[in-house]
Order: structure tokens, then sequence, then C-alpha cells
């Protein structure tokens, strides 16, 4: 089996106007209306920054145009990622997370240079402790008519990149990594499943997914996101990393676990890439019965690539390349969906220059023998 992309990569997401031009971390799905919609984190001024908010574009086209990004979760700190799920008859559900003022405080004044650090500065100094104790979380708000109002703002004990997934028996489940305030690998650090009651914000623990464990050392497992099998199964992937020592290779995969009773208890995540073979991953099933799955390559020469599945995860034909960027490693968090004729849409974010901010871009393909 092999990928044949349709087109050249489409810029779907940018700013021409001002400082705040860096969009990234983006979803996509398609809402009950048949509309496509993509939430990524936008009008920000660089990776780190305290300007970030988590913003909405909509395509009634089948991904050939779009609407103006709009915000959808804008509190004081920095709203990171875009996670979306389509739910019930007119559900939405739009996820993002923060971290603190002390966190972007140090960045600014470790990692930025003039004017930005001034300009971030003097707007952490705006914040009030009152305004970050009550946005400060892994946060998430609802839209009962397809995307149109969202309500109140959510917390959840975990965060993950492209947000919760439905199950056949409409339950939602939610599997994430335990929110960290400080962006930081804590000591209590798991991934773990959830299930969301969207009308009300509660969240129900199910379980957790055992840590990850490489040579001796404990990794860092983040990102998580999943997929239910038309067996009930749900199958997870999930991020793992470390940084590269004097005496450690750098590691930056993907781990799988599956669970056998809607994620209260799941097995021993196992590699499914090399040490550096990329994360995070999106998973979709295609009409054909190939599960797929896409994600970030941060080793040169970047880009995104594919793994595919005939027989729902047991082996997967890894590393299709879907996009090369040869820019960049600042890159990636991949997400797909099926369009009307099986062809498929993946969105990801990437710097289409050297020294120009990340945009969200599309690229079309489709799936070949």
């Amino acid at each position: 089996m092999k990928i044949t992309k349709i087109g050249e990569p489409k810029i779907i997401m940018s700013s021409n106007l001002g400082r705040h031009r860096y969009f990234a971390w983006p979803t996509v799905t398609r809402l009950q209306n048949g509309k496509l919609a993509v939430v990524a984190s936008g009008f920000r001024i660089e990776h780190i920054c305290p300007f970030g908010k988590t913003v909405i574009s909509y395509s009634e086209d089948e991904g050939r145009t779009y609407t103006a990004p709009a915000p959808v979760i804008d509190t004081v700190l920095d709203d990171r990622d875009g996670g979306i799920l389509a739910f019930g008859k007119s559900g939405v559900m739009v996820t993002s997370f923060n971290n603190t003022v002390d966190f972007q405080r140090k960045h600014a004044n470790g990692a930025m240079s003039e004017p930005y650090k001034t300009y971030a500065l003097s707007y952490l100094d705006t914040v009030t402790e009152e305004e970050e104790k009550r946005d400060l979380g892994a946060t998430f708000r609802v839209s009962f008519d397809c995307g149109v109002r969202f309500g109140e703002l959510y917390k959840s004990p975990v965060t993950s990149p492209h947000g919760p997934i439905e199950l056949k028996n409409g339950s939602i489940l939610w599997v994430g990594r335990t929110f960290s305030k400080n962006n930081s690998m804590m000591s209590d650090d798991c991934v773990c499943a959830y299930c969301v009651h969207p009308e009300t914000g509660n969240m129900e623990y199910l379980g957790s997914i055992e840590d990850i464990v490489y040579e001796g050392e404990k990794l860092l497992s983040c990102e998580p996101h999943a997929i239910e099998l038309e067996d009930g199964t749900v199958l997870c992937h999930i991020r793992a990393q470390r940084p590269a020592t004097a005496t450690k290779k750098n590691v930056f995969t993907t781990y799988q676990s599956v669970s056998a009773d809607g994620g209260r208890s799941w097995s021993k995540p196992e590699p499914l890439l090399s040490e550096r073979g990329g994360a995070p991953a999106h998973l979709i099933k295609h009409s054909s019965g190939v599960l797929i799955s896409v994600y970030g390559y941060r080793s040169v020469p970047y880009g995104i690539r594919v793994m595919l599945s005939r027989d729902n995860g047991k082996t997967w034909d890894t590393d299709h390349e879907l996009y090369r960027n040869e820019v960049s490693y600042d890159l990636g968090y991949p997400s797909t969906v099926e369009l009307s004729d099986g062809s498929l849409l993946t969105v990801f974010y990437a710097r289409p220059e050297k020294n120009a901010p990340a945009v969200i871009l599309q690229q079309k393909w489709r799936l070949e023998g």
C-alpha cells in the first residue's frame, strides 16, 4: 500500500497583519452538518508567548476555502493546542490548555529577543492573580448547535492536543496527560482516561496507562490520541520522549496501548517507531477499513509522515512521507479527515520559510493499493 498526494500543500490559517502571525497545533474534523472545522492556537508571536488564542475556521467545500479564524477559547493566559470533537446530533467540543504567568515570564526573560521580550513582559504584568487562578488549566468549551455558539469554560484534569473521542455507546472518552501548569515533567505524570459529561463539564476517572520505560528510565508520556474499533477495542497512540544528554540519545517516538474495557485498563505500551521516529499521532479509520495514524517527524529533513494498518493496529506500515519541510523542526501535530470522495485531508503546522512564522497547512492525499 502507498499514499499519493493530491496537489501541493496549502496554507489555510495565517495572518499578515501586525506581530501576531504565528499559528500552530491544529485539529480537523467533520461536523454533523457536513462542514469541516479546523481549530488551532493562533495570533501568537512565537512558539512560546502569552498571546495565544484557540481559534476555529470552517469549510463548506471540502477544504477548498475556509472562513477567517475566530477565537473560541481566549483566556488571559497562553491558550495552546486546539482539539475538536463533533459528538451526538449537534455537539462540538473544543479543547486547549495554558501555563502559568511565571512560566511565561521565565521564558520571556530567558529566550525572547527585543522588542518581543518587553512586549510580552509588559502584558504579563497586567494579569492578576485572580485572573490566572480563574483561567489556568486544561480547558474546554462545548457547543450544542454545531459550533455556532459555545458555552462556559470548563476545566479538565488531563490535556491532549487533539481532544477526546466519542464511543459507539455515545459516551465521550478523553485520554490525556495529567495537566502540568509549568509544562514540565512531574513525579505523578501519567496518561489516563476520563469520561466527559459535556452538559455539566464533569469528568469521571476511568483508568491509567502504565509508565513507558526505556533503557531503565521513565520517559515523558504525553499528547495521546485514541480511536475505538468496531469490536469496542480502544487503541491509543502516545508521544514518548526524553532529551539527549552526554550519555543518552534523544527519544521522540510513538507507543501504542490498547483497552478492551472502554479505557479502564490498558495494555503495556509498545513502541511503533524508532527512537526518533516521530510524534504526536492522530488516528482515524478510513472507509476502506485501513487504520491511519499521522505524526510529525522532527529529524532532518523534517515533515509529516503516515503509518497504515490493515489489521486494526496489530501491525503497522510506517514512515510514508506526506510532507517534507527541510526548513525547521518546528512543525507537526497533524490530524486527518476523510473527504466525501474517499480521499483524505491532513492539517498540520510548519514554518514555510526559515524566518517566517508558523502557519496551518493542509495536504490532500489518497490511499493506493
